[in-house]
């Protein structure tokens, strides 16, 4: 990273934010480049997890896959086609020979049930006049309820005044079909680790987001820590992290696939002059990102940092 180029990178963020003027970025006087590399280790583990769950739907006279086929397979015996490797995704299927159809519990299989607001009557006592046929206009004189036109009752507007109302259990079907349902979860569980560096003050969440360079990978159902690798902490990283995935995830689901890497991830600190005072901004990721909190010609308009 020389200076021309740390300016150059300087310039297009600036010009990339509204808020920000482009004076200081052209007038700088660039005093120390301090350019850092970090390590960013990753341990991804695709797992895929099976729950099964009684559940029901309408019964429409449909084909009944019942015991009557043969005994249901266990949920890890059923073939699902999954998605491609770490990329997560959720389905639902019916297990076979698991079906039965039954008489719907909430309308004891009439398919209807009375309504609660005019108890099976189809129409309620008028609320304006309050069953009463007519309002009083004055003590001597009355005038007919024109929202009841005089009778006293209306219309149920609960069941539209049918008196009943369908059963939205069985909607209106009279039965149900029970049936086992799988529920299949495919999942990335992502472990990240970033190398300390004491000298850089610099928010470590960005470097999450920054493109690095790829120097190590390792994929396979299972990946064995890394030993003797140069830089100690890394290797400890790598241990703890297959250690607390493998625990988190062997026992209660099944591992397709992990995968580990290293990337390294320039980060470079200028420290510069504008106007007699000092500021400094970072450029990092391969893609050269700036970070720029303190940068002197920044307006209040909303804009967010980065």
């Amino acid at each position: 990273m020389t200076e021309d180029m740390a300016r150059n990178v300087l310039r297009r963020f600036v010009n990339s934010k509204r808020c920000y003027g482009n004076r200081a970025a052209e007038e700088l006087i660039i005093q120390e480049l301090k350019q850092q590399t970090l390590y960013r280790y990753r341990l991804q583990t695709f797992n895929e997890t099976r729950l099964s769950e009684s559940t029901f739907e309408p019964y429409t006279n449909t084909l009944v896959d019942g015991p009557q086929n043969g005994a249901s397979p266990c949920p890890w015996n059923i073939k699902v086609q999954g998605p491609r490797m770490f990329q997560e995704d959720q389905k639902k299927c019916r297990v076979p020979h698991s079906s039965l159809v039954k008489e719907c519990h909430k309308c004891h299989g009439r398919g209807r049930y009375k309504c609660s607001g005019c108890h099976g009557a189809g129409r309620m006592r008028c609320v304006t006049c309050s069953g009463a046929k007519h309002k009083a206009k004055h003590q001597k004189h009355q005038k007919r309820c024109q929202m009841c036109s005089g009778t006293g009752r209306k219309r149920c507007s609960t069941c539209s005044g049918r008196g009943h109302k369908t059963c939205a259990t069985c909607q209106g079907e009279k039965r149900l079909l029970h049936f086992i349902q799988l529920m299949i979860t495919w999942r990335n569980n992502v472990h990240e680790f970033i190398s300390e560096h004491s000298e850089l003050n610099f928010p470590r969440e960005l470097l999450s987001k920054a493109t690095g360079e790829n120097i190590f990978k390792d994929q396979n159902t299972l990946v064995y820590p890394l030993v003797d690798f140069p830089y100690p902490e890394i290797s400890l990283a790598s241990q703890r992290a297959i250690g607390e995935h493998n625990a988190a995830f062997a026992s209660t689901s099944r591992i397709l696939q992990q995968r580990q890497t290293i990337e390294l991830i320039p980060v470079t600190e200028v420290r510069y002059q504008y106007a007699g005072k000092q500021y400094l901004y970072y450029i990092y990721g391969m893609e050269n990102k700036v970070h720029a909190l303190d940068y002197p010609e920044r307006y209040c308009c909303g804009c967010t940092i980065i």
